[in-house]
C-alpha cells in the first residue's frame, strides 16, 4: 500500500474530527451508528487506518489515524458517562432495556400473586369438599336417626310458605 503525503494526511485529519464532532453532536449519517466504521464512512477514510498495522519483522506500529479513533472513543464514552447519547438508537436500546427489565418485574409479581390466587383456590376447594363430606355424614346419620324417632328435621325451603304480601 503507497504511503500518503503530509498534505493528504492532515487533510484527512481535519475531515476526520470534522465528521467526529458533528457525530458527537448527534449529526448521524442514515442507517448510521455512533462507531469508528460511520466515522471513517463520514470522512472519507478507510476504517483500517483507525487500527494498528504491523511492520514485516513483526512489530506493531500505530495506525495513521489511530490517535483520532482512541479520541473518539475517549469523547464518546465521557459523553455517555455524563448521560448523553448522541446516537438515539443507543439511547432507544438503553430506554428499551428499561422497559423490558420493568416488564419483566410485573410478569414476575404478577406470577406471585397467580400462584398464591391457585393456593387459595386448592384450599377453597378443598374446604368445600370437606363441608360437603361432613354435610352428607350429618344428613346420613340425621336418616338413621329419624327412623329411631329421636331426631326431628327441620323445616326445609320446599316447607316453607311465604307470609301473606310477602315479595317472594
Amino acid at each position: 500500500m503507497a504511503r500518503i503525503s503530509d498534505e493528504t494526511r492532515t487533510r484527512n485529519e481535519q475531515a476526520i474530527r470534522a465528521a467526529m464532532d458533528r457525530m458527537l453532536r448527534g449529526e448521524l449519517p442514515p442507517g448510521g451508528k455512533c462507531d469508528l466504521k460511520t466515522l471513517a464512512a463520514e470522512a472519507g477514510v478507510t476504517r483500517t487506518g483507525f487500527y494498528p498495522k504491523k511492520n514485516r519483522d513483526g512489530t506493531e506500529r500505530p495506525g495513521p489515524y489511530q490517535h483520532l479513533g482512541e479520541e473518539f472513543e475517549r469523547r464518546l464514552r465521557a459523553l455517555q458517562d455524563a448521560g448523553e447519547v448522541p446516537d438515539p438508537r443507543t439511547a432507544q436500546i438503553e430506554r428499551l432495556k428499561a422497559e423490558v427489565a420493568q416488564l419483566k418485574d410485573r410478569v414476575a409479581a404478577r406470577d406471585a400473586a397467580l400462584r398464591e390466587l391457585e393456593d387459595f383456590r386448592v384450599q377453597a376447594v378443598s374446604r368445600l369438599a370437606a363441608q360437603h363430606e361432613e354435610i352428607t355424614r350429618l344428613r346420613g346419620q340425621v336418616a338413621q336417626a329419624g327412623e329411631a324417632g329421636n331426631v326431628r328435621r327441620l323445616a326445609g325451603a320446599g316447607d316453607r310458605t311465604a307470609p301473606f304480601g310477602s315479595c317472594s
